[in-house]
């Protein structure tokens, strides 16, 4: 019997196994927390805005235990709440965001011309959040649902010209 070919199939079988398990937990991380999008991002949106006042940054589903959704609600003054809801859209926390670099607050030019030149990008539809980017080359970040109910990501310099347009999958 050759030992050394029977050695090297356990260690394939072994590595292949380490590969699977790693894989399907790199699955399983991307899929906890997908985005949410179309009606149930609107009503739960509304939810989590009724605890706190402002507009919906984004929805995502919650890795958290006992937690089923986080969103990210932008209030006036321009910093952001996290809150945490549950199946029922009952709230569980809240949670203010500490400062980031893409935090800033836009002036009213600045978020009427990113919004303008993201909708002309995507040729037309709704803002759904426009932002200061900490990106390289990125100076603005904008989320727009056309209206075939498709969300775009688009990204813009600081002159508003489009860096990038991709279709938000998730």
């Amino acid at each position: 019997m050759n030992t050394a070919k029977l050695r090297s199939k356990r260690v394939l079988v072994a590595s292949a196994a380490v590969v699977a398990a790693l894989g399907a937990g790199g699955f399983w991380a991307t899929a906890a927390n997908a985005d949410v999008s179309g009606s149930d991002r609107d009503r739960i949106g509304s939810a989590a805005t009724q605890a706190v006042p402002g507009t919906v940054v984004d929805v995502e589903e919650s890795d958290d235990r006992g937690e089923a959704y986080e969103v990210e609600v932008r209030q006036a003054d321009g910093s952001e709440v996290s809150v945490g809801l549950d199946k029922d859209l009952k709230v569980l926390s809240q949670q203010k965001d500490g400062a980031d670099a893409d935090d800033r607050v836009l002036t009213a030019a600045e978020r009427s011309s990113a919004e303008k030149a993201a909708l002309a990008a995507v040729g037309s539809g709704t803002i759904l959040d426009v932002e200061a980017s900490d990106d390289q080359g990125v100076a603005y970040e904008a989320e727009v649902r056309d209206a075939a109910g498709q969300e775009w990501d688009v990204q813009l310099d600081t002159a508003f010209a489009v860096v990038a347009k991709t279709a938000d999958n998730d």
